[in-house]
Order: structure tokens, then C-alpha cells, then sequence
């Protein structure tokens, strides 16, 4: 049987998102979304399905030709959304991570036997997935009861 591959680029922000992300976030999530559904489906079939989930590297994606934000902004919304939208503007140009590496990480997962559902890239990426990884498992433990309450 043959083995063939589908590379999903998506993002950590589709694991976990931020105040101010939303709607890019969606998106992510989204593809996230379809990208489990097809894992399993054409699996028997010799086909791999990865999620490749990068963190912040080095391109343009936050400079001005690429990321519009807009200026004005609620007052409400400062402490929340405020932040991110700062910290986004500042990043430009200091992102942790290295778009060729990035590249030769994407390339050299298309050639492995098993490869994983998801791959997250960059120190970032692995930070931000741990800590959802652990409020997830935090917030399970915590309502596990309210959820139980709910069977028949």
C-alpha cells in the first residue's frame, strides 16, 4: 500500500487562541476541525494527516504589509484584547522562531512513516499548548462532577 501525505498549515493559535484573535483564531480552529475528522477517515488507505502548528517565526506575517490592524479601538475591551494588540505590534521582526527550519521540519515530517497528528513549531507554540493543556486538564478535574451529574 502506498503512503501518502496531507500537510494542513494551521497554527498554534488554532490550539490556542488569544483576546484580540478571534476571528483568525476561528479560522485555525476550524482547520483543526476538518484535519482531525480526516485523520481517521482515509488512514486505512495509506494516507497521514498532519497538522502542522507554528508558533511565531521571522516573516512577514505581522509587518504592515501583511497584518492590518485597526486603529481605534473600545475602551471596554483595553485590558483584554489591549495587550495582544500590543504585543503584536512590537513583535515584528522578533519572533523566536526560524522560517528554514520551519521549512526543513515540514519537510522532513512528510517522510515519516507515522507521523503525528499535530507538530507544533517553536518554542512558543510548545509553551502555549502546555498551558491549555494543563487549564483543560485543570477545568476536566475541577466540573468532572457537573459533567457526571448529567448521565441517565
Amino acid at each position: 500500500m502506498s503512503t501518502h501525505r496531507v500537510l494542513n498549515i494551521g497554527s498554534v493559535g488554532g490550539f490556542v487562541t488569544a483576546p484580540a484573535a478571534g476571528p483568525y483564531g476561528a479560522s485555525k480552529f476550524a482547520l483543526e476541525g476538518v484535519s482531525e475528522a480526516l485523520h481517521g477517515e482515509p488512514a486505512p488507505l495509506g494516507v497521514r494527516v498532519t497538522i502542522v502548528e507554528p508558533g511565531g517565526f521571522r516573516t512577514d506575517f505581522l509587518s504592515t504589509l501583511s497584518m492590518q490592524v485597526e486603529s481605534a479601538s473600545i475602551a471596554d475591551y483595553a485590558d483584554g484584547a489591549g495587550p495582544v494588540r500590543e504585543a503584536l505590534a512590537k513583535n515584528d521582526g522578533h519572533q523566536p522562531g526560524d522560517p528554514v527550519k520551519a521549512a526543513k521540519a515540514v519537510v522532513d515530517i512528510a517522510e515519516v512513516a507515522e507521523p503525528p497528528l499535530r507538530l507544533q513549531l517553536g518554542v512558543d507554540a510548545i509553551e502555549r499548548v502546555e498551558v491549555k493543556l494543563d487549564l483543560v486538564r485543570s477545568e476536566l478535574d475541577r466540573w468532572r462532577h457537573v459533567a457526571l451529574s448529567t448521565g441517565l
